[in-house]
């Protein structure tokens, strides 16, 4: 196992930097007041400095289990674990697991490759396509590891969206051989058309669904949340007691208090929606003018472009771009062998118009001068 690309970046760069690395949402849009009216509110009793109990407050998860609910996806307090975001369900699912196979999509998500390896999960890799993974590769690897790690919802790091075909083919997998799926879906929410119906929902019995506040209303307040069977919970809440006692019980009281009305966090996901949007699309127009050599799908939600400089070694190339004080993030580190490759992951909700603009001229200028 090795350190996150990312998180090294991030601890490198300075003001100066552009970076198109992380999966950073947009600091002007974190509802600064609404939240800080929720933790006056928190901090007039008390109690709520009090530890609390390990799978989370019971309100929190109640309002939780309520956005699967009006989904159409039976859902109860029980059904939900509170996590210290879900890179830390990431974990207490994987040591439920440890030492057997999982089927992960290729590329996949760093974060969770790692956790994968630290507890011992033989990972066999299936290609990722622009709709989804390759089904029946995935059907043939399934039936033997009956553990799968998945991300239908404009994947970390390809931006991939799963059609509503291979969504039911995976669950057919699933159903036909047993086992579970490892649902990941913290861009869910963040769709531009329609959002989808999870695999999950599907599965209920055979799923772990992984959220997170973490993109959608602010990465510190550090909350995510396991949805699984009740019984599976029940286990999942005695290992997360070996790592902490709860996650931050003020971080979820202020959520529990913000989320009283409801109607306040749909205004706020449909201006992410339709912000990230416009983001992308400027993202997009600068790169057809600054970067044209970059060939890339133009993605339907997330945080993510994806896409390759043909002929071109794209870790070889960020070095040189760091010398330009501009960095995004290789797609070797997606993959498990790490092989030389052109593909490069963007991340367009973060940066300004005019950072965008003035970054790519700058990789634009890196490649020109020998990156190719």
């Amino acid at each position: 196992m090795k350190r996150s690309f990312i998180r090294e970046i991030l601890e490198s760069i300075d003001s100066e930097t552009i970076s198109f690395a992380g999966g950073l949402p947009d600091e002007s849009l974190f509802p600064v007041q609404e939240l800080k009216k929720a933790s006056e509110k928190v901090f007039e009793n008390p109690k709520n400095l009090q530890y609390t109990i390990s799978n989370g407050i019971t309100p929190l998860r109640e309002k939780i289990a309520d956005f699967y609910n009006k989904e159409g996806f039976d859902t109860t307090a029980s059904n939900i674990l509170i996590t210290t975001g879900s890179q830390q369900g990431l974990y207490i699912i994987a040591k439920y697991f440890q030492n057997t196979q999982i089927v992960i999509e290729e590329p996949s998500y760093l974060g969770a490759v790692n956790i994968f390896k630290m507890n011992g999960l033989d990972m066999k890799p299936i290609v990722l396509d622009n709709d989804g993974i390759d089904t029946k590769k995935f059907d043939e690897a399934y039936k033997n590891a009956k553990l799968a790690y998945l991300i239908p919802d404009f994947q970390n790091p390809k931006g991939s969206l799963y059609s509503r075909e291979k969504r039911e083919e995976v669950a057919r997998s699933v159903s036909k051989h047993g086992g579970y799926i490892l649902e990941d879906a913290p861009y869910s929410e963040l769709y531009f058309e329609q959002k989808s119906k999870s695999i999950s929902s599907q599965i209920p019995d055979n799923s772990f669904h992984l959220g997170s506040f973490s993109k959608t209303l602010a990465p510190s307040l550090r909350i995510g949340w396991i949805r699984a069977n009740e019984d599976i919970i029940r286990q999942l809440t005695m290992i997360k007691e070996t790592i902490d006692l709860h996650s931050c019980g003020i971080a979820q009281h202020i959520l529990d208090n913000y989320l009283q009305e409801s109607s306040r966090y749909e205004n706020h996901l449909k201006c992410l929606r339709d912000t990230y949007k416009a983001k992308m699309e400027i993202f997009i127009k600068a790169l057809n003018n600054h970067l044209p050599d970059f060939d890339f799908e133009i993605p339907k939600g997330g945080m993510f472009i994806f896409g390759s400089l043909k002929g071109v070694d794209s870790f070889d190339l960020v070095q040189k771009c760091m010398k330009e004080k501009v960095v995004y993030v290789p797609a070797n580190q997606f993959y498990l062998d790490e092989r030389v490759n052109d593909e490069i992951r963007f991340n367009f909700t973060y940066t300004a118009e005019n950072e965008v603009q003035e970054g790519l001229k700058r990789i634009n200028r890196a490649y020109l001068q020998g990156g190719r």
